[in-house]
């Protein structure tokens, strides 16, 4: 079944609201007429009947009934409306007005407050008792309501009416209110249909965007500014991927078209395959970098679960790096001690990309400290270096794949294919950590927060 438009719920919905408001006050209209008639007649009844009394009260003697007749008849029968009898205890007539013989009997079944109708008349019906002489007289008053009762039907046709009319009315405004209100959504459909590869730098102006959208449309600006970037920083991947896999290549298509241009020993063919395995090294290290990165992008990396010394795997590091580091003056202090539950595999080697990058950029004869602290439960590790520092801008992409602060610096070496601080961060990540980078006044620090595991 196909959903109701956003403009159609919106329309309906406000046409429901209006038609509930008005039927509601139409009712009650309707309801305050009603009650206004049923009170106009009810004391039309009441006075007729209360001024019979009175009147009727002063006789001594029914002879004196018939010297009242005019009274009466001036009293109880001048309105066109009323109709009126006076009977004794045995129901013989002694007055009547308006037609009171011919539709007494009609109003007798009548109940004692209510309304009777008489073929197409409508009769509302009072009764009392006077006492004369000591002998009972029923006084019976019925009113002509007809007038009424077909005011009541007129007008609640024309409320209904009215109703059914304000009900379409209120539905075409809803409609080009909605419509008009949901303006700021059908310009976010026409960017986000027009959004492809090269118009990314589309955005939504939020200047004209009520207040209500304003978020709708800054989150959706974001995503679009996110996409973006993600896009450029994909293109640039690709053409890095590009580049890093061509240089090898190209070496290994060089090298063997000069091997074979001539015959050769048997030892020159051995020293050559022994280059070019080199270069296969080295394309198959940044392969199986990049499928690693794969792998930690879909959350396919899962750490063992061991207990590490983390001073122990620092100071084990330490030793590997202390030979490139004696023939360069630099020196390493390490400080602190923490245990940590991770894959000792995967730890080495983050932390093994960290302090190759501190080696290679500290000056000769600097200090590398490598600080452990152990704060509640977590674990803090911060490797810091001195030499130039980083330009700010440059800081909060230091872990992108390939990315480089010198875009123009390609070295050969397989380590520094830009891949190293990337493998980093989804390492720490993977053992619920996060990793930062802070650079100033000729100092340069990694800092490594690990989380306890809920």
């Amino acid at each position: 079944m196909k959903q109701l438009s956003l403009t159609a719920r919106l329309s309906l919905m406000f046409m429901l609201a209006v038609t509930g408001v008005l039927g509601a006050a139409g009712f009650f209209f309707y309801q305050l007429s009603q009650h206004h008639f049923d009170e106009l007649d009810r004391h039309t009844l009441e006075d007729k009947l209360r001024a019979g009394r009175e009147l009727l009260k002063g006789v001594d003697d029914l002879a004196q009934f018939d010297a009242l007749r005019p009274q009466l008849q001036a009293l109880l029968g001048g309105h066109s409306d009323l109709v009126v009898r006076i009977v004794d205890a045995k129901d013989r007539l002694l007055f009547a007005a308006s037609g009171a013989t011919s539709s007494a009997k009609t109003h007798a079944h009548g109940s004692s407050d209510g309304g009777v109708r008489r073929e197409t008349r409508v009769w509302r019906r009072k009764a009392g008792v006077v006492e004369v002489a000591g002998k009972p007289l029923s006084i019976e008053l019925a009113l002509d309501i007809t007038t009424h009762k077909v005011f009541l039907r007129t007008l609640a046709g024309w409320l209904w009416g009215a109703l059914v009319l304000c009900a379409l009315l209120s539905g075409v405004l809803g409609w080009l209110l909605a419509r008009s209100g949901l303006k700021p959504l059908r310009e976010v459909t026409l960017v986000a249909a027009s959004v492809s590869a090269k118009s990314l730098t589309e955005r939504i102006p939020t200047e004209s965007t009520p207040a209500e959208l304003q978020q709708l449309v800054v989150a959706f600006n974001a995503m679009l500014a996110r996409l973006e970037d993600a896009f450029v920083r994909l293109s640039n991947f690709s053409a890095d991927i590009a580049h890093e896999l061509r240089t090898p290549l190209s070496n290994l298509m060089t090298h063997t078209e000069v091997v074979l241009t001539r015959a050769r020993s048997r030892e020159d063919y051995q020293e050559n395959l022994y280059s070019n395995l080199e270069e296969l090294r080295r394309m198959a290290r940044m392969i199986d970098d990049m499928l690693f990165l794969a792998k930690a992008d879909n959350g396919l990396i899962i750490p063992e679960e061991q207990s590490i010394e983390l001073h122990a795997l620092c100071q084990k590091l330490l030793d590997f790096y202390q030979l490139t580091a004696d023939e360069r003056g630099i020196r390493f202090l390490l400080s602190g001690d923490a245990q940590l539950r991770g894959d000792p595999a995967m730890l080495h080697r983050a932390l093994s990309n960290l302090l190759s990058n501190a080696v290679r950029y500290t000056p000769d004869g600097g200090t590398i400290r490598l600080d452990i602290t152990a704060t509640g439960q977590n674990v803090a590790l911060s490797i810091g270096n001195p030499g130039a520092s980083i330009p700010e801008q440059h800081l909060p992409r230091l872990f992108d794949r390939f990315y480089r602060v010198d875009p123009a610096r390609r070295e050969g070496n397989p380590n520094n294919a830009g891949l190293g601080l990337a493998i980093t961060r989804s390492i720490i990540e993977a053992h619920h950590g996060e990793i930062h980078c802070s650079s100033r006044d000729g100092w340069t620090s990694f800092d490594i927060l690990f989380h306890p595991r809920g």
